[in-house]
């Protein structure tokens, strides 16, 4: 595996642990939800800035973003993790009607 497909490997994998939408990693990275994707799809390349920012934002040494998934996943701090059964990418419902429950 290339380092640029262990990086894009490892932001998914810390997406999925996290929860986190592409948007939010967007504008941690001041780009757009499509520049990520583009990033992830390959058809544009991480930087060392990003990765650099990336590995700030999830509280990992860039070493472990840049060594794939698993080494990224498992130096993710428990606190940032997903809460479990929450699935990822996703909010808590609103209230229906407005209501509080």
């Amino acid at each position: 595996m290339s380092l640029e497909e262990r990086v894009r490997s490892a932001v998914a994998a810390l997406l999925y642990a996290t929860g986190e939408s592409q948007s939010v990693l967007g504008a941690v990275l001041g780009v757009s939800q499509a520049q990520v994707s583009r990033r992830q799809r390959g058809s544009a390349a991480w930087t060392l800035a990003d990765c650099e920012a990336v590995a700030a934002h999830y509280g990992i040494d860039v070493v472990d973003l840049m060594a794939g998934p698993t080494r990224a996943t498992e130096a993710l701090p428990a606190p940032r993790r997903r809460p479990p059964g929450r699935q990822a990418g996703t909010r808590r419902p609103a209230a229906v009607g407005g209501e509080a429950r």
